[in-house]
Order: C-alpha cells, then sequence, then structure tokens
C-alpha cells in the first residue's frame, strides 16, 4: 500500500465546446451562475480511456441486445449486475454467495480501485469510499458565455404531417457551446480509505502502481476523448503534491486564478498559482511537486520552492 497522500489540481480548457451540460442541453451552473464541471465529468473520460486500454471498468455504460416476445431485437443498456458478470466471466450473480470474491473482483476494477464503489446487487450490500477523490471542477474564467447553434439536418422528418402532408424541408436542431471555459479540478488521494479491505485480505490497497495509472490518464484523457461535444475540451494543466501521509492540506483549487494575458504581443493564457507560501511553509513534509501546463498557450505564474515543471503534451521538463 501506498505510505504517502497525494494533493492536486486537474485544469481542463473548454474552447467551442460543451465540458458538462445539463439537462437543458447549457454548461452546468450553481443558483448565482456560477459555472462549473461536475466530478462524474472528468471522470468519465478516464473510465472510457481505460476501457478503450482493455482494463476491467465496471462503472460505465455498456449495451446489450434483447430479443422481445415477439422476435423484435431492442439496444438496452446492461444493468449494474449484468455489466459486472460481463466483466469478470459470472455466469448468474445471483449464485455467488461469497461476497469475499465479489469484493476481490471489484478491487480488480481499475475505476473501482480509484472512486470506489457502490455495489448493492444480488444480495451483497458493499460499499467501497475511492481513495481518489475529485471534488466540483469551477471555471475561472470570468467571460465564459454559453452560445446557440442552429443545425442543419440532412433529413426531414417524415412523422410530421401539416395539413395532411408531410414534411418538405429539413429538421433543425441546436448545440450548445461555451465561447470559452477553463475548470480547475481539486483531488486527493488517500491510499488509508482501503485500510480496512487490506485487513480483510481482499486487496493489497492502493499502490504506487495504482497511483501512477491514475497520474497519466489524468493528464490526457480529456484530450483524448473527442465527442461531438466534447472536441474543443483539453487538459491544460495538473498539479501533484505528494505528501506524507499525516499532513492535511485544504482544497488547492482556491489557490489558483486564470486570466487572459493582457500584453497583446504574447497572447497567452495566465495561470497564477497563490499556494506558493502555503506549500513553502510545509515543505518539510512534501516529498514532491509536479506541475504540468501548456507552455505553448499559457503563461505559468508559480514560486514553489523544488517544483518541477513539465509540458502537459510532451512531458519533457521545461
Amino acid at each position: 500500500m501506498m505510505n504517502k497522500r497525494v494533493y492536486g489540481v486537474l485544469g481542463i480548457s473548454s474552447v467551442m465546446a460543451n465540458w458538462n451540460a445539463d439537462f437543458s442541453g447549457y454548461p452546468k451552473t450553481t443558483s448565482d451562475g456560477s459555472t462549473f464541471g461536475s466530478d462524474k465529468a472528468l471522470k468519465y473520460p478516464m473510465k472510457k480511456m481505460w476501457d478503450n486500454q482493455g482494463k476491467p471498468v465496471v462503472y460505465i455504460k455498456s449495451m446489450r441486445f434483447e430479443k422481445g416476445k415477439k422476435g423484435e431485437v431492442s439496444l438496452i443498456p446492461r444493468s449494474l449486475k449484468e455489466r459486472y458478470e460481463q466483466i469478470f466471466d459470472v455466469a448468474d450473480l445471483k449464485d455467488c454467495k461469497d461476497i469475499e470474491s465479489v469484493l476481490r473482483n471489484l478491487f480488480h476494477a481499475v475505476d473501482v480501485k480509484n472512486f470506489g464503489a457502490t455495489f448493492a446487487e444480488s444480495g451483497n450490500n458493499i460499499s467501497i469510499t475511492g481513495a481518489v477523490q475529485i471534488g466540483q471542477g469551477f471555471n475561472k474564467y470570468d467571460y465564459t458565455d454559453p452560445q446557440e447553434q442552429p443545425i442543419l439536418s440532412p433529413f426531414r422528418d417524415a412523422s410530421k404531417v401539416k395539413d395532411g402532408e408531410e414534411a418538405k424541408n429539413s429538421t433543425l436542431g441546436t448545440k450548445i457551446v461555451s465561447n470559452e471555459a477553463h475548470y480547475f479540478y481539486p483531488f486527493v488521494i488517500n491510499p488509508l480509505a482501503y485500510k480496512e479491505f487490506v485487513e480483510l485480505g481482499v486487496t493489497e490497497g492502493y499502490t504506487e502502481e495504482d497511483y501512477q495509472n491514475f497520474k497519466e490518464t489524468s493528464i490526457v484523457s480529456a484530450t483524448a476523448f473527442a465527442t461531438n461535444a466534447k472536441a474543443g475540451c483539453e487538459n491544460e494543466f495538473a498539479l501533484f503534491v505528494e505528501t506524507e501521509e499525516d499532513l492535511y492540506l485544504p482544497c488547492l483549487s482556491e489557490y489558483i486564478t486564470f486570466e487572459k494575458n493582457e500584453d497583446k504581443k504574447e497572447e497567452k493564457n495566465v495561470i497564477r498559482l497563490n499556494c506558493s507560501e502555503l506549500l513553502n511553509k510545509v515543505k518539510d513534509k512534501v516529498q514532491s511537486i509536479e506541475i504540468y501546463f501548456n507552455p505553448y498557450t499559457t503563461k505559468l505564474e508559480a514560486d514553489v520552492e523544488g517544483a518541477r515543471y513539465f509540458n502537459i503534451i510532451t512531458r519533457k521538463e521545461v
């Protein structure tokens, strides 16, 4: 089990894209109008990346065919029980009376190992608090503005009838994006979250290998996940502060500001870390600090003792 804590921030840029929409299709906002992205929006590209790599991921949507009584075939999402059976090659979860084997299987899933799980299926009532906890990612750019784009479909809607005649024209749709937004997500990794399960012998705990896997994926997954709405969303910043187990730091995203550079000669975004004084005062309990950013689009202002700075695209030290 890893014997350190990790505190950090993950930054996502969204340019003419919609990083996390609510049910109305607009970017999510709080009651005071502040734009934010949920932790689920950040976790999903990571899960998708792990799934594409062939790693076991339980909590992700997957589909199957279902044949009806009249022979019709429907495409429906799998239930949690069906997903578990698919991933771990179990014939029927109801026949599994060994909760220890269920726990072992769940801890072999990369998403459960990182983010935990609530698994209440077929007599199993399991709750696992994840070692990795990710907060809500608030947009730090003051001039974010949602925009509607009308979209013309290449097809008419044959179901619409007016005055006894079918529709003659193509249908119209709408795509909603933000002109620009910059989300900063705080996270903390606490390996001791699995201490009880380690004592039960169902997992080796959260390891250094697990952490490196999370770290590698968290830096690139948003950029790699290019759907229609997410095209234009990229990883632009990451901060990893590795500390001793008994150091407790506050939410580091609160110490970060974002603004556009007022110098027209250098049209780069400015990310400013205001946690330098805090981290410098606890440096005796800090093992390492790594900061990743895009030097082609961003100017980073930070003065953290002992920090190493990396190009988030090439991973080379700058």
